[in-house]
């Protein structure tokens, strides 16, 4: 026969001293699980990955075949792949931006992050996590685009390993900036419709509008003229300054100092408007 011990009827019972100090995980430690979180619900849905491969590709496919001869006459670099696939690195960086503000419109409205809030968790790592889990699986994506173009198209720069590794950052740290403007963005509207709106009516002026595709010359005059003050266009020609070995100069200072700025700017209106109640 066994009895167990009680407190005094009317005492509280005792609690330990390492759970009344308690104030949860180090933010270090928060990220971390929170972005290991966000990175298997990506693997868990095999659709997010084959979709997220399969719109980039396309985009390859059909720009290099379809304009590739037509405008061999107009560039300067060898092969149109060459001149193409920076400008894809980044482009495929800013879709990958709007879909990290569409995801975290569907946390919020799925009810995680409402219990979230009811957790000792700083919502700052909430957002920072989800933007370190969208960058990690925009640099597969890039990885994984850049040897289909080589093995598939050809894709061979003059730049090298190092002129591509190059390229390859720079795309991902504007592809970071941007999702923390997209994070912004959502964290206000908190409505997807309005979000993919938004992210359309930004993403296609900003890419056709540019020197992404096409050489600036080989633009009409009124286009060339706003492709020129499109920061999409300084992005895309520090990239393929990179890629192709060609005279840097001022472009990548310019794309890392941009990308920067917008980085500092979305962090503080999306942690702000993260905040808000739901």
């Amino acid at each position: 026969m066994t009895s167990t011990l009680s407190a005094p009827s009317g005492e509280a019972p005792e609690s330990s001293p390492d759970r009344a100090n308690w104030h949860g995980a180090s933010v270090w430690t928060q990220i971390v699980v929170l972005t290991g979180r966000s990175l298997r619900a990506v693997v868990k849905d095999p659709r997010i990955v084959v979709f997220s491969l399969l719109q980039p590709l396309i985009m390859l496919t059909l720009f290099s075949q379809v304009f590739g001869k037509a405008l061999m006459s107009s560039i300067q670099t060898g092969s149109y792949i060459n001149y193409l696939m920076p400008a894809i690195l980044v482009t495929t960086g800013i879709g990958a931006s709007l879909q990290s503000g569409v995801g975290l419109i569907t946390d919020m409205k799925n009810g995680v992050l409402g219990r979230f809030r009811a957790l000792p968790i700083r919502m700052g790592s909430v957002l920072l996590a989800r933007s370190l889990a969208d960058l990690f699986r925009t640099a597969v994506q890039l990885v994984i685009l850049l040897c289909a173009a080589a093995v598939l198209f050809g894709f061979s720069p003059e730049g090298g390993f190092l002129g591509t590794f190059s390229a390859w950052l720079l795309a991902l740290m504007v592809s970071w900036s941007l999702t923390w403007v997209f994070l912004a963005i959502a964290s206000w509207v908190r409505k997807e419709e309005v979000m993919q709106s938004v992210g359309f009516l930004a993403m296609f002026p900003l890419m056709f509008a540019s020197s992404a595709f096409v050489p600036l010359d080989a633009l009409p005059n009124w286009l060339s003229v706003v492709a020129r003050v499109n920061p999409l266009t300084y992005a895309v020609d520090a990239s393929r300054d990179l890629s192709l070995a060609l005279p840097v100069g001022t472009g990548v200072l310019s794309a890392v100092g941009a990308s920067a700025v917008l980085l500092v700017v979305g962090a503080f209106f999306a942690v702000k408007g993260f905040r808000r109640p739901l």
